[in-house]
């Protein structure tokens, strides 16, 4: 037996929270009129009062702290690559073939 993960929208959290705080009733109440796992509204709840209204961003939608991680990570590794290419680049004009420059015939054919 196999359990899928249910996602929830920001909206549906958000009507969650809002519940929570005006009808009066328990947070477990709620999760289980609502069908939630336990503890998953208190989860909600921590997150609105950490975050505000930046908690929900629903998918594909980031936080600034997140999109400026995932910037410096694709250029983190571009530059790595670039290095990379560098480095290959320096031991090929750095190797010393019995005194053949990089446009000889030797090393022209070591380049293909």
């Amino acid at each position: 037996m196999t359990t899928t993960k249910r996602q929830y929208d920001p909206a549906f959290k958000q009507e969650a929270i809002r519940l929570c705080e005006t009808s009066g009733k328990t947070v477990a109440q709620i999760e289980a009129d609502l069908d939630i796992t336990p503890g998953l509204l208190r989860k909600w709840r921590r997150h609105h009062r950490q975050e505000g209204t930046q908690a929900f961003p629903g998918t594909g939608h980031q936080s600034a702290l997140d999109a400026e991680l995932r910037r410096l990570q694709r250029e983190n590794e571009i530059l790595r690559q670039e290095r990379e290419i560098l480095k290959k680049v320096l031991r090929l004009f750095s190797r010393d073939d019995s005194g053949s420059s990089p446009s000889s015939p030797s090393t022209a054919q070591s380049l293909r």
